[in-house]
């Protein structure tokens, strides 16, 4: 299958907290570079100051690498983001801070549709969005403090959904919600991105979530890309920090 997004021997730092001069510029990523193949869900995982957020930011196009690219479908992803409006989307881990609390249900779900100029019946849109999201219409009148956390959460899929994205990323998006709402959700993305012929760029720290919704994975160790393996052959990790975090779902010989 073809590749959607490359991620070509990045590079990027930041300059320390009270730092000026190069000598005090921090390397977040060394030379990172995988393939997201276009209808997978590709796994990043790595511990906390791995470098992941900020790999999503560049992959979003909210930052530029220091050196190396980030393409899809081979442009620069200013260049692609541009002529394939709303083809993009993403859903955060912090479900709280991702929605105007003064928004109804129905005004989250409409703000990126109405963007796209959306020629059809808005309120038609917004029922059939819900319900691929396992709500009930009746909800898009309320307000996001009177939902649960799940019930939020999965608002800004539909959200994410709207404008019929090719590629989503979902950072860390389930880790904020109880364990019993995890796998509901991680059920919901996959029927998703099924359904819709999408493909996830899906980053979290929970080896459990990622192996349970991911068709590869990439793991990242202080900026580095230490291994990746399709999931149905986790067992031939060769690294051992791979291998560390692997032994919690699969039993390696020592």
């Amino acid at each position: 299958m073809p590749n959607l997004v490359e991620i070509n021997n990045v590079e990027k730092s930041y300059v320390k907290a009270g730092g000026n001069f190069s000598s005090s510029r921090v390397k977040v990523l060394k030379g990172v570079t995988f393939a997201i193949e276009e209808g997978l869900c590709v796994g990043l995982i790595g511990e906390s100051g791995s470098g992941k957020s900020t790999l999503s930011r560049l992959i979003l196009g909210l930052e530029k690498p220091d050196k190396g690219a980030v393409l899809i479908e081979g442009q620069p992803v200013p260049e692609w983001i541009k002529a394939n409006q709303g083809k993009m989307s993403v859903v955060f881990q912090d479900y709280t801070s991702s929605v105007n609390p003064k928004y109804t249900i129905k005004e989250t779900i409409a703000e990126p549709i109405r963007a796209m100029n959306y020629a059809g019946n808005l309120e038609d849109r917004i029922d059939a969005l819900l319900a691929k999201v396992s709500l009930s219409p009746d909800l898009k009148d309320r307000y996001p403090h009177e939902l649960s956390g799940g019930q939020v959460q999965r608002v800004c899929i539909a959200r994410a959904i709207s404008t019929n994205p090719r590629f989503i990323v979902l950072d860390e998006a389930i880790s904020s919600l109880d364990v019993s709402v995890q796998t509901q959700v991680m059920n919901l993305l996959h029927q998703l991105r099924l359904e819709m012929k999408m493909t996830y760029l899906f980053v979290a720290h929970d080896l459990q979530a990622v192996a349970h919704l991911c068709n590869k994975i990439v793991f990242l160790y202080r900026g580095e890309v230490v291994e990746q393996l399709m999931s149905a052959d986790l067992v031939n990790a060769q690294n051992e920090y791979a291998k560390s975090l692997l032994a919690s779902v699969i039993p390696f010989d020592v």
